[in-house]
């Protein structure tokens, strides 16, 4: 049997596993899957899980669960000699191996990118992971229950300030759920009124999320306007030592939660490979999604979504490569099993093609923005268009059910807003009134 060796478990990745085992026939390739984590996280869903409007645990799609005929390896790549054929793989908790293969597909994905501003590496977080988005909401809780017992002042006033750096489509959308989940709590805290609470998104461009018209984003930026957040336009983030927020524009003010979304990069760890790669980090990949430059093709090695520098046929993408999103993700995925079973089988394989379907987002319960090329959607039927679309993009019927479940039970049972911060220190109480031997 062919062997088939698939580096990172994200959209691009899960999606090459999925299709290749409903398209592969039985004994004709092995499928191996290698991520640090058993499951693919969709993170479109990630400022939802912020604001509490989606279990966190629906966002993530376990590999075991939903790739029976794949082998799944907890662990990370180290090292591709695709010249011999042979990737170096760290085991969690149980040193390294080498796995052989005859087809790499490379599909680590992107991390965010950041820049070497003083506090940033010590101070924020980033919202690339579940885990992030968990962090963001249970630090927002506990900012709450602190602040609740404080009396007016700069102790107080930190931990109601919230900051987002990044206009983007990520920033913009958690940046509004997280001003959505604040102005919620404040019916359970009678102690905090709405002019104690401080948002602030900071964006280096003149504009916010250039994916849509600049009437549409001027739209957004009147509707966070309404609602009290404050967007600080062609200005830079210049220190967060200490969480003490410093702007280009000489605007000085303390917090506790700085969200970094200011862009994405691809996975350091594809620097661990000799297959041919561009200035950005990216592995230079061909239309058929093979590895390749200038036209030719690198024999039995793959690559697809953030990592990858896929052509862009259509014309519409920045630089002439398709840009990082769910949206080529899982169609890239999907076109690269179709092209790998073909050349296991001497077939032909095609091109990756895709317009750009629009925009939509989320900016709160109820409240959203959709464009595609002239027609735009706002509020309440943008927002409908927006979870329309994401529950039924969601990988696999199990989990979309849940997710869809989930909103059903919100329209009658509210927002959950209950803070799981102390899984931070799980053994606290344990370890608090343990019996020691005595000395």
């Amino acid at each position: 049997m062919q062997k088939i060796l698939i580096i990172g478990g994200g959209y691009a990745g899960f999606y090459t596993a999925f299709k290749l085992e409903k398209h592969l026939t039985p004994g004709e390739a092995e499928v191996t899957i290698v991520d640090p984590l058993p499951y693919m996280t969709y993170q479109p869903f990630l400022p939802e899980v912020v604001a509490g409007s989606i279990e966190a645990r629906h966002t993530v799609v376990s590999h075991r669960r939903h790739l029976k005929k794949t082998n799944i390896v907890i662990g990370k790549m180290t090292k591709i000699d695709h010249a011999s054929k042979k990737a170096t793989i760290a085991l969690s908790g149980a040193g390294e191996t080498v796995l052989d293969y005859d087809h790499v597909v490379v599909t680590a994905g992107a991390v965010s990118r950041t820049f070497p501003i003083p506090g940033v590496a010590d101070n924020a977080i980033g919202l690339k992971t579940v885990e992030e988005a968990i962090e963001i909401r249970n630090r927002i809780l506990s900012n709450f229950d602190k602040a609740a017992n404080l009396e007016a002042g700069p102790a107080r006033d930190r931990l109601l300030t919230f900051v987002v750096v990044g206009g983007g489509f990520a920033g913009i959308e958690v940046f509004a759920e997280m001003r959505n989940l604040a102005s919620y709590l404040l019916r359970y805290y009678p102690t905090i009124s709405f002019a104690d609470v401080r948002f602030h998104l900071i964006e280096a461009m003149g504009r916010i999320m250039p994916e849509v018209s600049q009437k549409t984003s001027e739209w957004v930026l009147e509707d966070l306007d309404r609602r009290g957040a404050k967007v600080h336009l062609n200005t830079q983030l210049t220190s967060a030592v200490d969480g003490v927020v410093e702007l280009s524009t000489g605007e000085k003010f303390e917090s506790d939660v700085i969200v970094w979304t200011a862009g994405v990069m691809a996975s350091p760890y594809a620097k661990n490979t000799d297959l041919p790669m561009d200035e950005r980090g990216r592995i230079m990949a061909l239309a058929t999604l093979q590895v390749g430059k200038e036209g030719e093709a690198v024999s039995g090695a793959w690559t697809a979504g953030d990592v990858a520098a896929v052509p862009d046929l259509t014309g519409g993408g920045v630089g002439g490569f398709c840009v990082p999103n769910a949206q080529h993700a899982v169609r890239q995925g999907k076109l690269l099993a179709k092209n790998l079973v073909a050349t296991i089988r001497n077939e032909g394989v095609s091109q990756y093609i895709h317009k750009n379907m629009g925009a939509v987002a989320g900016l709160g319960l109820y409240n959203g923005v959709f464009q595609s090329g002239k027609i735009v959607l706002k509020g309440f039927l943008a927002w409908c268009a927006h979870r329309g679309y994401h529950g039924l993009a969601m990988p696999t019927w199990e989990r979309k059910i849940r997710v869809m479940l989930g909103w059903i039970a919100n329209l009658f049972l509210k927002r959950d807003i209950v803070s799981i911060a102390a899984t931070k220190t799980p053994r606290a109480a344990f370890e608090a009134w343990a019996s020691r031997p005595k000395a």
